[in-house]
């Protein structure tokens, strides 16, 4: 068993910035690929960037390079930096644990998830 709990959600400015955090507890993380999703009112939950065992990073195209994922395996916590945001950014955003080398955007491919928190970006 994994738990995950994001923070860093928050209201923010068109144009602004912020960055959340996962914390990871239970299992050894670093067996764990890691994503980030989002869910805005009335939508799916899409793949936001993912990360893999060895440390390398796939990111949606929605997100236009925007953002960043990065992880640290020695305190178990995977990040994403949000930078330029704009309102269409605003969502709950999930992180989430695949028992598995490779990242994937399908939410069902993932074992476990966060509680989620919210982005709100004003413009």
């Amino acid at each position: 068993q994994v738990q995950l709990i994001e923070s860093g959600g928050g209201l923010v400015q068109a144009g602004g910035s912020l960055r959340l955090s996962c914390a990871a507890s239970g299992r050894t993380f670093s067996n764990y690929a890691m994503g980030w999703f989002r869910q805005a009112p009335g939508k799916g939950r899409e793949f936001v960037a993912g990360i893999n065992l060895l440390g390398m990073s796939t990111y949606s195209n929605s997100i236009e390079g925007r953002f960043t994922i990065s992880r640290d395996n020695a305190k178990n916590t995977v990040s994403l930096q949000m930078n330029s945001l704009k309102s269409e950014d605003t969502a709950v955003y999930y992180c989430a644990a695949r028992s598995a080398l490779v990242v994937t955007t399908t939410p069902s491919e993932y074992n476990y998830w966060g509680q989620g928190t919210p982005v709100t970006v004003s413009s």
